[in-house]
């Protein structure tokens, strides 16, 4: 039977750091240990559309079908929210139209919108031995406010969650964006950015990166989704892709799910204790 997965209580080659020890995860056992704990955990995602539940049949989100891959301990909760960039996940109707003399979008009040308030939550919020996931990236990139982020605003704000996390005792984790569909001849290429700045907020913060933007172009090459004409309504792009280039049918965001799942092994993440 498929676990539930939380809604949103209240509303909704690159250098990387590696895996930390057990050690350097807080309220964490190595990932021997962690398969046979008996003790509950749950998987918090802060993310954009690429990450977050559908609303309709398409786009689906790689976070909607990231818990069928672990044991019955684990619970994902999936707080992604489509559209947002860290910024307005964080400060959502507080990040103004206007810039200021530093290029970036005013906020204010400086408050949290209530999806990070109830993560935060010592109750019903994220507790020592959870993981908490973050990746943007996507629509940080709009130079337009409120989306807009520079990139020392960006590691800023990577630093602010994943400092809140370990003072709880969770283990963060950062992730590349999720490339979107791009041929260069008969081969997939990467699409996004913030990718220096990802690494850069890992090494400074001591939080493990999976690169997941390298990892999806090069399932794009394994799967030979290049070359194509432009058209996502049509063979293998069109049964991975909704009808654009950046957000997955279901069978795709699957595909992305056992991307991560393989990364969390491949970097011996003790998160990947907890994996079936």
């Amino acid at each position: 039977m498929r676990k539930r997965v939380l809604p949103l209580v209240a509303l909704a080659v690159l250098t990387f750091v590696a895996a930390p020890a057990a050690a350097d995860h807080p309220g964490c056992a190595p990932a021997a240990a962690a398969s046979t704990s008996a003790a509950s955990v749950k998987v918090w995602l802060a993310g954009d559309s690429t990450m977050a539940d559908p609303k309709s049949g398409c786009p689906v989100g790689w976070g909607n079908q990231f818990d069928t891959l672990f044991k019955d301990d684990v619970t994902v909760v999936n707080n992604a929210v489509a559209g947002r960039s860290i910024q307005t996940w964080l400060y959502e109707s507080n990040v103004k139209s206007t810039k200021d003399s530093a290029g970036e979008c005013v906020v204010s009040p400086r408050t949290f919108h209530q999806r990070w308030l109830t993560m935060l939550d010592p109750t019903n919020g994220m507790k020592a031995g959870d993981y908490l996931m973050i990746q943007f990236g996507i629509n940080d990139g709009d130079p337009n406010c409120p989306r807009h982020v520079g990139g020392a605003r960006y590691k800023e704000l990577l630093a602010v969650m994943a400092k809140a996390a370990k003072d709880r005792g969770v283990t963060p984790i950062f992730l590349t964006p999720v490339s979107a569909i791009k041929c260069s001849g008969s081969s997939a290429v990467g699409t996004r950015g913030f990718l220096t700045e990802t690494a850069d907020a890992g090494r400074a913060g001591g939080v493990t990166v999976i690169d997941l933007h390298k990892l999806s172009y090069m399932l794009y090459n394994t799967l030979k989704l290049c070359p194509n004409d432009g058209d996502y309504t049509k063979g293998a792009v069109g049964a991975f892709f909704c009808n654009d280039h950046t957000h997955f049918e279901a069978a795709g965001a699957r595909q992305i799910a056992g991307v991560v799942a393989k990364a969390l092994r491949d970097q011996r993440i003790p998160l990947a204790g907890y994996l079936r």
